[in-house]
């Protein structure tokens, strides 16, 4: 014979688990914490060149730009240096690294390799939307261009060359090329408007081989656009902030 209170409390018990599992369901995200928030702030600041290659780093320079405590800085510049964006020196502090020709060489080598590929992957050709959304990019970094706006252009670039990646369709493809997409942010900063004009036509170029259903065309015309950035990075870039 069943117990009705042993079913009540089943019934009771049960519903707890129920309401605990909606409870969890609908809980805000806890913030990030204070030192990855910490992180990224520098990051950013040396990626836009805010902070510039071979810059001393004062840990209570930047807890006051960031309106922080010293600790959440200093856990920061440590993850920064394993990362390898910035150099710890003994007896004299942090500094924003700089980064070798060899080190340039290899990391663009490398950006070849992987957007030829997709610049090819996404020649398939693309959907009208696909197709609608490149151009909304290009004119974008036109805008940025005719305005002399670098932080816009280096974000323009950026976005138009990631969507190219994600039309390519190959979930690998995107993971490597985001692995090196900062690094290349960072050093494209320095010839932004060096390359402005020209990366634009070249990047309209690109488009219409994409859209045209044209996969060697559109690989030919990134590996020769990546290999003129590359050569602007190596031999002169940008001096003005």
């Amino acid at each position: 014979m069943t117990n009705p209170g042993a079913a009540e409390s089943r019934a009771f018990s049960a519903g707890k688990r129920s309401r605990a599992r909606k409870a969890n369901g609908n809980r805000v995200a806890r913030p990030a914490p204070l030192r990855e928030v910490v992180h990224d702030a520098i990051l950013e600041m040396i990626i836009d060149r805010t902070l510039r290659p071979g810059q001393h780093l004062a840990e209570g320079e930047l807890a006051a730009e960031l309106g922080v405590s010293r600790q959440p800085v200093r856990e920061a510049l440590q993850r920064l240096q394993t990362e390898g964006w910035i150099d710890l020196e003994p007896a004299q502090g942090a500094f924003v690294h700089t980064p070798t020709e060899q080190e340039t060489v290899q990391l663009l080598s490398v950006r070849v390799l992987l957007e030829t590929h997709a610049a090819e992957l996404a020649a398939a050709p693309p959907s009208e939307a696909d197709t609608a959304r490149l151009w909304e990019l290009q004119r974008a970094g036109e805008a940025a261009v005719a305005a002399d706006d670098r932080g816009a252009m280096v974000k323009a670039n950026a976005e138009l060359h990631a969507f190219i990646t994600e039309l390519s369709g190959n979930a690998v493809l995107q993971e490597l090329i985001g692995i090196v997409n900062r690094r290349v942010q960072w050093l494209y900063t320095s010839v932004a408007r060096q390359r402005s004009k020209d990366a634009w036509a070249e990047h309209a170029e690109l488009i219409e081989a994409i859209t045209g259903g044209k996969p060697d065309r559109a690989r030919e015309l990134m590996h020769a656009h990546i290999t003129r950035t590359a050569e602007a990075i190596r031999t002169g870039p940008d001096t003005a902030h």
